[in-house]
């Protein structure tokens, strides 16, 4: 049998990153909290954290730490069937953590929670990464579901398509014309010769879409990196270069032309979350598959 305590020890121990602050946040001592993880992995047989300048869980204390979330999650729900509550009438507030590519955070997917979130007084704890690498925090047992590419459902998981995400190449008036020839069609030497604006370095729809409509592979060319929503987009309005962006944002920039009309890059979007969910969870799962039938073009 597992003991709650020293997992919730392990728990914060990989959240912070060292024995001092996981002490900290549980109101222990360094010791009580070190005895604890080293008890649990003498139980065990195995080492559950690499220490290091920053620690951090080893593949066995990443699935007991989602077990722990697993267990924590249906023992919230749990007492409030008991107890007789009724939807949103909890006393605590209960956090769900999620990994999502910031496109999908600010365009659907919170329009598409936020009454879920207010009626049953659930927090969200948002990992941001690329939607080709947020997979790795459900994988790490870190969140409970993601908006990912991945497909294949992982061990333990479900993957539920979402629908397809469709990236225009836009940039200012100024910066489309000087990557014209004299008779208006896109020079691609031209166009690889102004910056690219690049949400960060995980980010592959530039050289997506360079490769899908000119045949090119592993281009060069300049980039700018701008890893937040807003920045990006403004830095592209400024005439710094040209990017990729959703065409759900271009309705906010009409200032923002494309350099290629009609030529897309679409990224077909899962959300992969743990097979057996405790009821908040679901909850989640529901209004997440709602909101990407709304606002996302449906699976291919």
């Amino acid at each position: 049998m597992l003991d709650l305590r020293q997992l919730d020890a392990l728990a914060a121990v990989a959240e912070h990153g060292s024995f001092r602050a996981a002490a900290q946040a549980l109101s222990l001592t360094v010791a009580a909290v070190s005895l604890r993880v080293k008890t649990l992995e003498d139980a065990l047989g195995q080492r559950l954290l690499v220490r290091g300048k920053q620690v951090r869980a080893t593949p066995a204390g990443q699935a007991l730490i989602g077990h722990l979330k697993q267990v924590r999650l249906m023992e919230t729900d749990l007492l409030d069937g008991l107890r007789g509550a009724q939807p949103g009438a909890r006393d605590a507030w209960q956090t769900l953590s999620v990994a999502i590519n910031a496109d999908s955070v600010a365009s659907w997917f919170l329009p598409g929670v936020a009454a879920l979130l207010q009626r049953h007084r659930l927090l969200l704890d948002i990992v941001i990464d690329d939607q080709d690498h947020t997979h790795g925090a459900l994988k790490s047992g870190d969140v409970l579901g993601c908006v990912t590419t991945l497909a294949d459902a992982m061990r333990g998981c479900v993957a539920e398509p979402l629908g397809v995400m469709r990236y225009r190449c836009v940039a200012s008036p100024a910066v489309v014309a000087r990557c014209r020839t004299p008779k208006g069609a896109v020079s691609v030497h031209k166009l690889l010769a102004h910056p690219a604006i690049i949400f960060n370095r995980k980010d592959a729809l530039q050289d997506a879409f360079l490769a899908q409509h000119f045949g090119l592979r592993q281009p060069h060319y300049p980039r700018h990196f701008a890893p937040a929503v807003d920045a990006f987009e403004t830095a592209i309005e400024l005439g710094l270069g040209w990017g990729m962006v959703p065409e759900q944002s271009l309705v906010n920039r009409p200032a923002l032309q494309e350099l290629l009309p009609g030529a897309t890059v679409d990224v077909a979007l899962y959300w992969q979350h743990w097979a057996h969910e405790p009821p908040s969870a679901q909850r989640l799962t529901t209004a997440v598959k709602a909101a990407a039938r709304q606002h996302l073009r449906p699976p291919a």
